[in-house]
């Protein structure tokens, strides 16, 4: 051993003894084996692109069975399978209007594998009309042992093999969601690092069938927080995300993110303007999402659908440089109207429909920055949000 107090040469100063023989030698860095060919690249990325293309965005009709319990219940519809089929055939089946709108369509398994009334699977009928098709590939929300109420989300046994199988079946993008909580005592080290480190195991293993993943790690609105804590913990959160993908080797021009907007807590007694939200919202994604990233598809939170609409026309037109496409990924706040109108009966059907319709015209023209908000909110007004949403 040679104890070399300072040594030096054109890389790098070391203070620390040096092995006999490694004088010279430049310094060892992290390898990586390259996983994916040019050609799958150009793949994810592409297929990103097209998800995300101008005024179009996506609809998270993912939903689980335990979730449509609820969703149908608020109208007094029974969560039978035939129901939840019904009220998917309602929005799949709506004309031409939508194909500016909307890019891409979130499967659950159980919609995967469905028909409509004529037959044609839902796969097909959504694929025919040039909109991605994609799936909910997580097991949902599991006990993070160790913490004050926090959570991982699991499904990552046998994720390789549902993510062949999906591709197979048509599906080219996935969806697995991460959530976390603010408070006195959450998020913590420990809640961030799990949940960041599964959503990027999970993308890495999407990559490798072919399949674009959406990053969705959501920081719930629960609680009574200001704008300020919520960008902070926003902050903390994706940077852990992008610094997990890096560790993972993750190609993030063959993604997409699917992020809370920066809101202050459903209890908070300040209320704050759309432009406040998009400063905070597009200040905390500068600060942590780089610009490889293809697009950033915000999810609802459970705003009302007026006000998701609003805020995604207000991020948009936030005078902040943006080098992301920055639209919608809306569950509740594409669909709340439509179910509302269709309460199950078979001539509510058309009405309900044309809900979706004017939702979906609504937010492609926010992800432009080119809303126009009315003077009444209506249907779109009533609030969805429920604390600790759970799919």
């Amino acid at each position: 051993m040679r104890l070399d107090i300072l040594h030096f040469n054109t890389t790098r100063l070391s203070l620390f003894p040096l092995p006999e023989g490694e004088g010279n030698q430049s310094l060892r860095m992290t390898h990586h084996f390259p996983t994916l060919s040019e050609a799958q690249k150009r793949e994810l990325h592409e297929t990103a692109l097209r998800i995300v293309s101008p005024g179009k965005g996506i609809l998270a009709a993912d939903e689980s069975v335990g979730s449509m319990a609820k969703r149908l219940a608020q109208v007094g519809v029974e969560n039978t399978e035939e129901n939840r089929r019904q009220f998917r055939q309602i929005l799949f089946s709506a004309d031409d209007r939508i194909n500016g709108c909307i890019g891409g369509v979130i499967f659950f398994h159980e919609t995967l594998y469905q028909h409509t009334d004529n037959g044609v699977p839902f796969v097909k009928m959504i694929r025919d009309r040039g909109i991605m098709v994609g799936v909910k590939v997580d097991k949902g929300v599991v006990p993070l042992a160790g913490t004050s109420g926090e959570t991982t989300t699991q499904g990552l046994d046998g994720l390789s093999e549902r993510c062949a199988q999906y591709k197979k079946d048509g599906a080219v993008f996935a969806k697995w969601r991460c959530v976390l909580k603010i408070s006195d005592a959450n998020p913590s080290k420990l809640g961030i690092a799990e949940n960041a480190n599964v959503l990027a195991r999970y993308s890495s293993i999407c990559q490798q069938h072919g399949i674009v993943p959406i990053i969705e790690p959501e920081i719930l609105p629960d609680g009574d927080h200001d704008l300020k804590r919520s960008q902070y913990i926003t902050e903390k959160v994706l940077s852990a995300v992008y610094k997990a993908m890096s560790d993972h080797h993750v190609y993030l021009e063959g993604t997409l993110l699917k992020p809370n907007m920066v809101t202050a807590g459903h209890s908070c007694p300040t209320k704050y303007s759309p432009e406040e939200v998009a400063m905070a919202t597009i200040t905390a994604l500068r600060r942590t999402v780089p610009p490889a990233v293809t697009g950033v598809a915000f999810l609802s939170g459970g705003q009302s659908e007026e006000e998701a609409s609003v805020h995604l026309n207000a991020i948009n037109n936030c005078p902040l440089a943006k080098p992301w496409i920055l639209t919608f990924s809306y569950g509740r706040a594409l669909q709340a109207s439509a179910l509302r109108s269709w309460r199950g009966h078979k001539e509510n059907e058309k009405a309900a429909t044309e809900q979706f319709i004017k939702r979906a015209e609504a937010n492609s023209l926010a992800c432009q920055g080119k809303y126009t908000v009315g003077d009444h909110y209506g249907e779109a007004g009533q609030h969805v949000y429920g604390s600790c949403h759970a799919y």
